[in-house]
């Protein structure tokens, strides 16, 4: 049964050398999927029904705010969520402004959502995503139509007004992002036409799978030099869907490297998303020399599913290429992790967006790491990590961002003296119960008063 504690304040923690971890859990549902589910399931015609939501801080930000943009959403039971859809261009004006809170995925793919109904809204969050740049949602969907009343630098606040109609354009995307292509995907669907969004290589999909599944006419492809396009026909008719959230592999991630560098350790996770534009972080810790396998394959709402088995494992430094970024954009914090208790030395390539997450995470990676004894070099879009031992005994500000707290938490369960992290609050954005469920495989992670 999943665990979902919504109001815990982990303020700071503290992790300590622990023993080998052991047991069986079930992670929370999927963040990227649950945004998703919400959004397209407000654009549907009838009532959805959702099981496994996420009911972390960002998806309630995502949920509070489609119902002021006049979406019926309400919970009943335990795990089941129900939403009843105005259509593709169904959303109202709010009567205030919209606050995503720590959430970058909601706040940029509701402006997509929204520039397809008539109507003006103001989008604002807190200090750390006041702080992340939207002109890369902002240009393309001027192109479409859209209009931007107020912006502050290509940051929030930001009033956009949808227009009566949109246009369907060809857009190639600078980055290989899911964010951008399923803001300009979610706008496309009340364009007249087919719109069509290139990207250098292929970022997560969840935003197509989901489309398909509530009815729309959509595809990819791949051509030789590895740029994927998404073609999509406009106005389609989504009908409303029962619909499953698969557990987080971003989540999960946690556990399995905390799994594989405490001696005699031996965990298992049932119903994992194993999407392939997910899995890159599975793929380097195979390569690492990790002992990870996936039995019980399933296939939910379009998204395949597996039971992940992890163990402690030996590992090895190795060279991970820039075409994995878009696979495992959220799992280089935890990779370093592992990395720093690796044989020999972990160059990650290409991770410059990683500068532009809720921290600037190559300089937080690399810092907190130092702290704690295991050296690093950083460029603007690269990190190299030298493995050795982990002394630990510092104190590390989290700077409101999730994965770099929990990534140091696990970091303190392998070193010589204990880890603190600041500011644990923000664990709540993606993550309410991880430390429960540290805590049920024999973490060592407690609070820290001081």
């Amino acid at each position: 049964m999943k665990i979902i504690i919504g109001n815990i304040k982990l303020t700071n923690l503290v992790s300590n050398q622990s023993k080998p971890l052991k047991g069986e859990i079930l992670v929370p549902g999927d963040k990227s999927i649950s945004h998703r589910a919400l959004i397209i399931g407000s654009m549907a015609v009838g009532r959805t029904i959702i099981n496994g939501i996420l009911e972390s801080e960002d998806i309630i930000s995502t949920s509070n705010a489609l119902k002021e943009l006049g979406i019926s959403i309400y919970k009943q039971d335990s795990d089941k969520w129900f939403i009843d859809g105005n259509g593709i261009s169904g959303f109202k004006t709010p009567n205030k402004s919209l606050n995503l809170g720590n959430s970058g995925t909601g706040i940029r793919l509701l402006m997509g959502a929204i520039s397809g109904s008539n109507i003006i809204a103001t989008f604002i969050g807190d200090d750390s995503l006041s702080k992340r740049p939207m002109l890369r949602i902002i240009k393309p969907l001027e192109l479409m139509g859209a209009s931007i009343l107020k912006q502050n630098s290509g940051k929030i606040p930001i009033t956009l007004s949808g227009p009566k109609e949109l246009v369907s354009i060809q857009y190639k995307s600078p980055v290989a992002s899911a964010q951008i292509k399923s803001a300009l995907l979610l706008a496309g669907l009340a364009a007249n036409g087919i719109s069509e969004i290139i990207e250098p290589i292929k970022s997560r999909d969840h935003t197509e799978n989901m489309l398909n599944f509530f009815g729309a006419a959509i595809s990819s492809s791949l051509n030789k030099e590895g740029n994927n396009t998404v073609k999509l026909k406009g106005q389609p008719y989504l009908k409303a869907q029962n619909f499953i959230v698969p557990s987080d592999p971003s989540s999960a991630a946690f556990p399995i490297v905390a799994s594989l560098i405490i001696p005699g350790s031996k965990i298992k996770i049932n119903d994992m998303m194993i999407n392939p534009t997910r899995i890159g972080l599975i793929d380097t810790l195979k390569e690492m020399g990790a002992k990870i396998s996936l039995s019980n394959h399933k296939t939910i709402c379009g998204e395949n599913t597996a039971t992940i088995h992890a163990e402690y494992s030996k590992l090895k430094g190795v060279t991970v290429p820039a075409s994995r970024t878009a696979s495992m954009i959220d799992e280089y914090p935890i990779l370093a992790i592992a990395a720093s208790k690796a044989e020999g030395n972990t160059f990650m390539k290409g991770i410059s967006e990683l500068r532009l997450k809720e921290s600037d995470r190559i300089k937080m990676i690399s810092s907190g790491l130092n702290s704690s004894g295991i050296k690093t070099i950083e460029t603007e879009d690269s990190l190299n990590i030298f493995g050795g031992n982990v002394k630990g005994g510092c104190k590390l500000k989290s700077n409101l961002d999730h994965r770099i707290a929990m990534s140091f938490l696990i970091l303190g369960l392998v070193a010589k003296e204990p880890i603190v992290v600041q500011d644990c609050d923000t664990i709540n954005s993606s993550f309410p119960n991880f430390k429960i469920l540290m805590k049920k495989l024999g973490a060592n992670i407690s609070g820290a008063n001081f």
